[in-house]
């Protein structure tokens, strides 16, 4: 009974998230209804419990199918936190050893993804609240801190610290809520990165 109760507190929460975080939705009616996202994270969490009971082909043939028609790929192994929030949908891809926090915020075409070949860890690890813009791709075993933002188009393949903002090919740090670290050139500021960037 008590993991049903946390499912039904997760999904309610999946629904609560894209209320609190698109402008644009009016009811969580329409949002049950047609938000492509919120049935891609629901079409996971059925298929990754699937996948964690033994049933395998099931949870992959489920995946591919909610991908079909939502255009997100998220693998069943991933784990994918409550009140993630896939805006626009279309286009994001989860590798199987992903880990997502909670109240994450994907944009459109954000890619998971991984770099090895390798059985193991091989997909990124996104911390809690942590908001990754549109193309982005955060990629192998990296580490995300909680409360930070990828911007558009960046490419991540270096661990971020919490409280960041990235952007760039490769992704830099160009912001923190922290005092600057005494590694940062002192020439760089960050207020016209930042503005620039927003």
């Amino acid at each position: 009974m008590r993991a049903e109760e946390g499912l039904r507190s997760t999904l309610r929460r999946d629904v609560e998230a894209v209320l609190e975080r698109d402008p644009a939705a009016r009811s969580a009616l329409e949002v049950v209804l047609a938000y492509p996202g919120l049935h891609a994270v629901w079409g996971h969490r059925i298929a990754h419990r699937l996948w964690t009971r033994g049933h395998r082909l099931t949870a992959r043939l489920l995946a591919e199918a909610v991908h079909l028609v939502t255009g997100v790929d998220i693998h069943p192994g991933a784990v994918v936190g409550a009140g993630c929030f896939i805006d626009h949908a279309t286009g994001v891809v989860i590798g199987e050893t992903a880990e997502v926090g909670d109240d994450v915020t994907l944009y459109q075409g954000v890619t998971l993804g991984g770099t090895s070949l390798e059985p193991g860890k091989r997909h990124p690890t996104v911390g809690h609240r942590v908001t990754i813009g549109a193309g982005a791709k955060v990629l192998g075993p990296v580490v995300v801190g909680d409360d930070s933002r990828i911007g558009a188009n960046a490419v991540v393949v270096r661990d971020v610290p919490s409280d960041a903002v990235v952007v760039g090919v490769p992704g830099q740090v160009i912001a923190r809520s922290r005092p600057r670290p005494p590694s940062v050139p002192a020439g760089v500021d960050d207020s016209i990165l930042l503005a620039w960037w927003v």
